[in-house]
Formats: C-alpha cells, structure tokens, sequence
C-alpha cells in the first residue's frame, strides 16, 4: 500500500477504505450497510458518487508533491446498476498540468459488474480560500482545529 492516506470526517463516516493509491491510480472498498442505502435498499447514487469522488482524486493525489490536495471542479456520473455488497472504485489520472487535472472512474460490485462510471476535473491546491479564511490542508494525524 502506498504512503497517501484519506481522512476526512465524511470519508471516515462512509467508512471508505484506501487499498491502493500510487502512479496515477487508486483502489477504494466500500462495504455497505444500511446507512449507504436508498429506500429501495440500493447503494444511495449520493454514496456512489462520493466513493467516485474520493477514488479520482487520491488517483490524482497519488502523483502531486507532497502536501498537495485536490478540490473537485466538476465530476460527470453514468449510473448502470444498482450496487449492493461490497463496492470497489476505481480512479485514473488521465493528464494533469501544473493545476489541473482530469480523470476517470469506476465502481464495481463484488462479481465485477459496472455500477457507475465517473469523469471528472480537479484543481490542484495547497491552500483553499474559504470566505475570507484561508485553509491549510489536514495533513493525516494533525488535529482538526475546530
């Protein structure tokens, strides 16, 4: 497993797991309970585009210098099928610039079917202007500040 960590309190809640992040790509588990589901006891389409999410950017994080994150500029989602179980997602740097970068996606059940498919837009940032109050990254084992 490579060295890049995810933390955030929402990705901790979902109880997303990084199995995979380096040379551009990722590999995420999910295994879901009753609170990712919708009302036809399906994977929510919010918890599947999260888990996209969260699977293209630490692809493009798994190349960025060391304390650099990603915030999402847009993100496309095809859904196909309903998942259930286990899910695993999948996230690839496609190309990046200095600032940008641009990705693709998948999730997939535990037999392998395609659930959904992702294209997204990231920006490379080591701060985020929030309002008037600038953002510092949480780096993994430093405290939230809140």
């Amino acid at each position: 497993m490579s060295a890049l960590t995810i933390r955030s309190g929402f990705i901790d809640h979902l109880g997303i797991e990084l199995l995979r992040a380096e040379n551009g790509e990722s590999e995420l588990r999910l295994d879901l309970s009753a609170k990712h589901l919708n009302s036809w006891e399906v994977m929510h389409g919010g918890v599947t585009m999260a888990l996209l999410d969260v699977a293209l950017s630490t692809a493009n994080r798994s190349v960025a210098p060391e304390g650099t994150g990603v915030v999402t500029i847009e993100m496309k989602t095809s859904f196909m099928q309903p998942g259930s179980g286990e899910m695993r997602a999948f996230g690839r740097l496609l190309h990046r610039s200095t600032t940008m970068a641009y990705c693709e996606g998948e999730v997939r059940d535990a037999n392998g079917k395609l659930v959904a498919k992702a294209m997204g837009t990231f920006k490379y940032l080591r701060r985020l202007a929030v309002g008037r109050k600038v953002h510092e990254q949480r780096l993994p084992g430093e405290p939230s500040g809140d």
